[in-house]
């Protein structure tokens, strides 16, 4: 085996060993109350060196610090009645979802809500291109969370060749005046491209193939773009010259690395949405009212699960 293999091999070896251990995180996220969190941390990071441990733990620290800064942009929404829209597009497997999921993690699901529509039915085919979309669009309030959007008839409709091209050329005649609308309503427009190479999206794909856990987010349109890599680049960048206006930029994430994509991400979301903190008022827990004349029944054993843990 030449040198050259060996290196390629080894580097494989550690990109499936930081995918494996960024599944771990997602757990661990999900934990950060578990004492035993620090425990869990350093025993997983062992194989990959104080400095990769080091670094992870300065993940979770900036992560938790920002999602506590997104519980405050959460409270001002609430406060001034803000109406948010933020648009997540990109290629399959570029970290969409796993950045949503950090958004979302510590908010008020009845605030931030996240639409993932699937794909159009035979009666929405017939309506208004953007008309399914408008009925997720928030009230004051709430923000919305758009995981794939209104560009999905730029990407892989045009590549697929779901719509017709004098439909592609509607859509961009029309998507600016529809986001100049949705702005001057006062809603707040952010919208985000991950890009990832395509060396780093070819290990991402084999990553679901051989993980029984992941091997749900694999469809067959997802083989098909990854081999249309090149037809998904020359409609990406139409649509970023067509739709990238004053009003509404688009705003590029470098995904190749996960946890550095979340966590500028969430940075620059924060800066996006002008806000305040909002002063709570001092809790108090009120005593619970005792009956003396209240005995609690017991309830039948068969209607308690088994503790199999």
């Amino acid at each position: 085996m030449s040198d050259r293999t060996l290196d390629d091999h080894a580097e494989f070896q550690r990109r499936v060993h930081a995918e494996m251990l960024d599944s771990f995180d997602e757990e661990l996220e999900m934990e950060i109350d578990d004492d035993r969190m620090n425990h869990l941390i350093a025993e997983s990071s062992a194989p990959a060196g104080e400095e990769a441990n080091e670094s992870r733990q300065f993940y979770f620290k900036e992560l938790f610090r920002l999602q506590g800064e997104l519980v405050k942009l959460q409270d001002w929404v609430v406060h001034k009645k803000l109406k948010v829209v933020v648009l997540f597009e990109g290629r399959d497997a570029a970290g969409k979802g796993g950045v949503i999921k950090r958004i979302t993690q510590r908010l008020n699901p009845r605030v931030c809500r996240v639409a993932a529509l699937p794909a159009p039915n035979e009666r929405e085919r017939t309506q208004w291109y953007f008309q399914r979309y408008v009925t997720h669009l928030p009230a004051g309030g709430e923000m919305v969370l758009f995981d794939r959007s209104w560009y999905n008839r730029a990407g892989v409709e045009r590549v697929m060749g779901f719509c017709s091209d004098d439909e592609y050329e509607e859509f961009f005649r029309t998507v600016p005046e529809f986001e100049k609308m949705l702005i001057r309503s006062g809603i707040i427009l952010i919208k985000y491209w991950f890009s990832i190479s395509d060396d780093e999206q070819h290990m991402r794909f084999l990553m679901r193939i051989h993980d029984p856990l992941k091997q749900w987010k694999l469809s067959p349109m997802d083989m098909e773009s990854r081999r249309r890599w090149e037809d998904y680049t020359r409609a990406k960048e139409t649509m970023m010259e067509r739709t990238h206006i004053p009003e509404a930029p688009w705003w590029i994430v470098e995904a190749d690395d996960k946890k550095k994509a979340r966590l500028n991400c969430i940075h620059h979301l924060l800066s996006q949405v002008p806000n305040g903190e909002i002063e709570r008022e001092s809790v108090v827990l009120p005593e619970r009212v005792h009956n003396p004349d209240y005995i609690r029944q017991p309830l039948p054993g068969e209607m308690f699960i088994p503790s199999v843990y």
